[in-house]
């Protein structure tokens, strides 16, 4: 275990970046520049917030997050790994599988030309192996600049093949769910989780008014969230993925989470970054994957 001293002595970059904890305790890495504000924490390497200057919070943690070894939190951008929703063949395993669970360790911080980046790395370990027995590497790279970047990587150490699915589950700030639309997926089919599974396809831009829960297929374009109360535009750039979820809870399903408030579901959205369903990754030993989240904010 380190603490917020020995990580500051060695990956701190003075005047940017340093390792605090927060107020339940939590240690996080905290990035603040002339850019605007972020927070990382070791537990899953999760993105817990974005703030780009003279902005609202473009990523959104629940109030009620609850900082818990061992537990997911609620809200940021969580990353699901190495299997996305229940695990295929034991829905007894966690959902979105492991990683986000289990503490990274930092493998670099560094200052570039006009961003800040901080790298983390996980291993699976014993605990692990014993339900997934794949020897792998993940890294994550979240550079802030003038978007924010987030950099997922999974390298097969092993001496067999596997398969994963994964995500980076960002829950996306909005000023009113019933005032956004999210733009790209015009005329895709998608999995209806809510319907039970069924396909359909999408007619037009998509609008929040009841629960949503759907996997879009064959989708590597740009997606847009329009906000209307935020008179923004925030842009979602993917690599790597051939996949998206769209994602609410609605009122009864928020606020039967406990950790999202009654009224949780009104000011977010998850448009996420994914290989899933049928946009699964298969890895020979020695090869390696990413997958890339890249985030801008165009105001009008």
């Amino acid at each position: 275990m380190c603490d917020s001293k020995t990580l500051n002595e060695k990956f701190s970059i003075p005047g940017l970046l340093e390792f605090v904890d927060n107020d339940q305790g939590a240690l996080v890495a905290r990035m603040e520049t002339s850019q605007g504000t972020m927070e990382v924490t070791r537990q899953g390497a999760q993105l817990l917030f974005w703030t780009p200057k003279d902005q609202a919070p473009v990523v959104w943690l629940s109030p009620q997050a609850q900082f818990k070894s061992g537990k997911s939190l609620r809200g940021g951008s969580p990353v699901c790994w190495p299997w996305f929703g229940p695990h295929p063949e034991n829905t007894s395993l966690p959902g979105h599988g492991f990683a986000r669970n289990f503490e990274w360790r930092i493998l670099e911080t560094s200052r570039l030309r006009d961003a800040t980046r901080i790298t983390m790395i996980f291993e699976p370990g014993e605990e692990q192996l014993k339900d997934w027995p794949h020897q792998a590497e993940l890294t994550l790279s979240i550079t802030m600049g003038e978007g924010l970047d987030m950099v997922l990587t999974t390298r097969n150490q092993g001496k067999t093949a596997f398969t994963i699915t994964q995500a980076l589950h960002t829950y996306f700030n909005v000023g009113d769910i019933a005032r956004v639309r999210v733009e790209g997926l015009e005329g895709k089919e998608y999995i209806d989780k809510v319907d039970g599974g069924a396909c359909h396809q999408q007619e037009g831009a998509i609008t929040i008014d009841s629960e949503v829960d759907r996997i879009y297929l064959n989708c590597p374009e740009d997606l847009v969230i329009v906000d209307e109360i935020l008179k923004r535009r925030v842009r979602i750039t993917r690599q790597g993925s051939n996949s998206a979820v769209v994602w609410n809870p609605w009122a009864e399903k928020g606020a039967a989470f406990g950790d999202m408030g009654e009224e949780g579901y009104r000011n977010m959205l998850c448009v996420e970054t994914t290989n899933a369903a049928k946009d699964t990754v298969t890895l020979k030993p020695g090869e390696s994957f990413t997958q890339i989240s890249r985030y801008t904010v165009e105001p009008f």
